[in-house]
Order: structure tokens, then sequence, then C-alpha cells
């Protein structure tokens, strides 16, 4: 019983955090009833599809299972003449059942690029925190959502002299919706996502069109 406790108060926080991220967007008014419908639906049967037994069992005991973490996340360098992109977002995670797993972690990205042509440097900074759940409907293929909150900051660097311009450094909330794969290799999985910022903030770092997350999960027990 423990064990889909845990379940329950998991998906209901992460319903939560998408009801109130959401809440903070005012453009996507018409949209929250259809998103909020579609997560609640989708959690909450993963939840009731776990209680019925499925096709695993619980642990005996219902106790935490230390070989059900995974850790990973994403981690990107490039380096050029006119670009920089350092990005660092490690996560942590836990494998409820075949159906379900959810976890949280932390962002951190910085990106600088020069135009030359026009006579300025641009330098972008991002660190937050995140949490996500997936769901597996077959194998090796999930969807997820992933609340985040970001604290951002952005400078021009003018070379004729003018002094820098900042604009106001904000916390910028997102909700991150896609499918992804899971890509057994060794100990863990190559994780793919497509992904859409659906809150779309003005300084939301993920822009205004669908990208793609490449990462590794592993178990280190």
């Amino acid at each position: 019983m423990k064990f889909y406790a845990i379940i329950n108060i998991l998906t209901y926080l992460t319903c939560g955090l998408i009801f109130a991220f959401t809440n903070l967007h005012t453009k996507l008014m018409a949209m929250k009833k259809v998103l909020m419908t579609a997560c609640l639906f989708a959690l909450c049967t993963v939840v009731a599809v776990a209680q019925n037994g499925g096709d695993e069992d619980p642990p005996q005991g219902g106790g935490f299972d230390k070989s059900k973490l995974f850790f990973g996340g994403n981690l990107g360098l490039a380096f050029g003449s006119y670009s920089t992109l350092v990005n660092v977002s490690p996560q942590i995670g836990y494998r409820f059942s075949r159906y379900l797993a959810a976890g949280a972690g932390i962002n951190f990205i910085y990106s600088s690029n020069k135009y030359d042509y026009a006579g300025y440097k641009e330098e972008y900074g991002v660190t937050g925190l995140n949490v996500f759940g997936r769901v597996y409907p077959i194998e090796y293929i999930f969807l997820q959502v992933q609340p985040e909150a970001n604290y951002t900051w952005l400078k021009y660097h003018f070379y004729n002299g003018e002094p820098d311009q900042k604009l106001p450094n904000k916390i910028v909330p997102s909700l991150l919706g896609g499918i992804g794969a899971a890509i057994p290799a060794g100990r863990g999985y190559f994780i793919v996502t497509a992904n859409y910022d659906l809150l779309q903030n003005e300084r939301s770092p993920y822009g205004n069109r669908a990208f793609f997350n490449f990462g590794y999960n592993f178990s280190m027990f």
C-alpha cells in the first residue's frame, strides 16, 4: 500500500504543479481546461492501472527499491568563434512501475552569440528547477510533462562603446509537453524526446517551436 500511496501523492503533486504554472500565463486561458484534463487523465489512468495489478507486482512490503532509481539528464557543450553553448541539466528519477516514472532535476544553460554585422554580443543564462512525469503506454515509448521554474538573465554588449544593456532578471515558468523514446544501451537507455513549451512565455528559454533533447539514463544499483 505504501508503494501505491507514493504513486498517488506524486501524481497529485505533478498535476498541482502543472495547474500552478499554467495559471501564471494569461495567453493560454482557452487551452487550460483541455491541457489539465489531458494531463490528469493520463496520469490518473496510469495510477488506476497500476493499482489494479497490471503485469507487474509491487515489491514485497511495498518499500523503497533503490534499483529503480535512475540518473541522467542533458549535457551539451558547443564552442565557436561566434557562439558558445553550455547546458548542464542533471536529473534523478524513480521507475514506480512499467507504466510510470517521475523525478526532478536542475537546469543550467549559458549561451553567447556575437553579431558582428550588428555590432553587439548577446549573453543569456538560465538556472532553474524542474519536475517530470513519464507515462509509458507501450514499452520504450513515453509521454512526458515537465513543469519548470527558471531564473533568466540577458545582457547585450555593444562594440561601439555604448553601455551594456541588461534586461531585468526574471523567473520564467515553463510547461514542457512531449513524446520520447528510451533506447536500451549498456546499463541504461538513450533518451530522445521531442518537446514544446506549452506556456510560451516571452522569456522562455525554449522559444516558440518544438525542439529535441538527447540524454542518457542509467542506474547505479
